[in-house]
C-alpha cells in the first residue's frame, strides 16, 4: 500500500527563513576558532593553579565570546556552548586574543583580518549583554601610499604580543612588517621591516629587549625592540619535496626565554638562543599550526586532530586525540589545562592528566 501523500500549504512558505537556516548551518560547519585565552583568576577563584573558569574564543566571524568552563564539566562531552558574553570585535576574522594584567584592571586585546588591534576592559566586557561595546584601545596598521595619492588596504594583523611592562603591543602584519605601538598614547613607535613575505607570529623576549617574528618567507627574525634593527635571521631547512622553504607558521619562547620553538611546514625546530644553535628538528605528519612550551616540554598542534608533546631532544612523550579535525591553536593555563581550538568552531579543554574536561561547540549568536 503506497504511503499517504504529504501535503503542505505553499502559501505559508517562508523563503527568507529557509535561506537563513541554510546559511546558519553552513556557517556552523565552516566556523573556526583561531585562538583562545584563559581569563585571569577571579576573586571567586584566586588560585592561579586551579582549573580555569573562563575561556575566551576569537573566531572566524570576527567575534570574541567567553564561556564558563565549570558550567560544562558535567553532561555530554560535546556541547553547543552559549557564551556568557559576546562582542563583535572585528569586521572580519579575529585571529588572536591576549589578556594583559590581572584583577580589576585586566584588558583583553584582539586582532584580526580588518587590520585593527582593539582592547576592552575585561570587567566591562563581562557585563555586556549585546554584541556591541566600544573598545578603549583601537589601533590600525598603517596604509601604504600608491600612485596618484592612492592608499593600500589596511594590512591584516595575524598575531599580537605584549611586553611584560604592558607599555607596548606588537603586531605581526600581512604587509611583511611588524609594528610596535605605545599603549598610553596610541602612537606607532617602531616598524620592524626586513621580511619578504607576510608575518604569521610574534613573541616578545623581554630579557633581551627583543621581539621575534615568524614569516611566510621561511625565516624567523630577532629584532632589537628600540632600534627596530634585525640582529639575527633564523633560517629553516628546505623540504625535500618542496622547492621553497616552508613558512614559519608559529613560534614560542620557554619561560626562561632561552629556548625558541618554530613550526615550519611539517617540522618543528628547537633553537637555543643563548648558544645561538639549532638543537633539534622534530618531523611531523602534518603542517604545524601552533606550538607552546610547558616546562622543558614542547606541545604542538597542526592540521590533524592531535595534541603532541615532545621533550627537548625530539622524543615524543604523548599524543592526545582532540575534537577539531584541524587544530589552529593551543593555549596553556598555569594549572596545566590545555585548550585545543580549531575547525568546526570546536574547543577541546584537556586536563593536566590528558582527560577531556569538555568540548565546546562555539556558534554565532548573531
Amino acid at each position: 500500500m503506497p504511503a499517504p501523500a504529504v501535503t503542505m500549504d505553499v502559501r505559508s512558505w517562508d523563503e527568507d527563513a529557509y535561506r537563513e537556516t541554510i546559511l546558519q548551518e553552513r556557517e556552523s560547519r565552516c566556523r573556526t576558532v583561531f585562538r583562545t585565552a584563559f581569563a585571569p583568576s577571579s576573586d571567586r577563584n584566586p588560585n592561579p593553579n586551579s582549573i580555569p573558569d573562563i575561556i575566551v574564543a576569537a573566531s572566524s566571524d570576527g567575534s570574541l565570546a567567553s564561556y564558563s568552563i565549570s558550567s560544562f564539566l558535567s553532561g555530554d562531552r560535546l556541547l553547543i556552548a552559549e557564551p556568557d558574553c559576546f562582542i563583535q570585535a572585528h569586521e572580519a576574522a579575529a585571529y588572536d586574543v591576549k589578556f594583559h594584567e590581572n584583577g580589576e584592571d585586566s584588558l583583553l586585546f584582539s586582532c584580526g583580518d580588518d587590520g585593527h588591534i582593539r582592547g576592552w576592559r575585561w570587567k566591562q566586557m563581562t557585563a555586556v549583554t549585546g554584541a556591541h561595546l566600544n573598545p578603549v584601545v583601537d589601533l590600525a596598521n598603517p596604509q601604504h601610499k600608491g600612485p596618484w595619492g592612492s592608499l593600500s588596504p589596511i594590512p591584516e594583523t595575524n598575531a599580537i604580543a605584549l611586553d611584560n611592562q604592558g607599555r607596548s603591543i606588537y603586531a605581526a602584519a600581512g604587509d611583511s612588517c611588524a609594528y610596535c605601538w605605545d599603549l598610553e598614547t596610541g602612537k606607532l613607535k617602531v616598524v620592524y621591516k626586513g621580511h619578504s613575505d607576510y608575518l604569521h607570529s610574534i613573541v616578545v623576549r623581554n630579557s633581551g629587549n627583543q621581539v621575534i617574528t615568524g614569516s611566510e618567507d621561511g625565516t624567523a627574525r630577532i629584532w632589537d625592540v628600540r632600534s627596530g634593527k634585525c640582529v639575527r635571521v633564523l633560517s629553516m631547512e628546505k623540504s625535500d619535496k618542496l622547492k621553497d622553504t616552508p613558512c614559519v607558521s608559529s613560534i614560542a619562547l620557554d619561560a626562561s626565554e632561552s629556548w625558541l620553538a618554530c613550526g615550519s611546514g611539517r617540522s618543528l625546530f628547537i633553537w637555543n638562543l643563548v648558544a645561538g644553535e639549532r638543537i633539534s628538528r622534530i618531523p611531523m605528519c602534518t603542517s604545524v599550526q601552533d606550538v607552546v612550551f610547558h616546562g622543558n616540554q614542547v606541545i604542538a598542534v597542526g592540521a590533524e586532530p592531535l595534541v603532541s608533546r615532545y621533550d627537548m631532544n625530539a622524543e615524543i612523550l604523548s599524543q592526545i586525540q582532540c575534537a577539531p579535525h584541524s587544530v589552529f591553536s593551543i593555549s596553556l593555563h598555569s594549572s596545566g589545562v590545555l585548550a585545543a581550538a580549531g575547525y568546526g568552531g570546536l574547543v577541546d579543554v584537556i586536563s593536566p592528566f590528558g582527560s577531556h574536561l569538555c568540548v565546546l561547540h562555539c556558534r554565532s549568536v548573531l
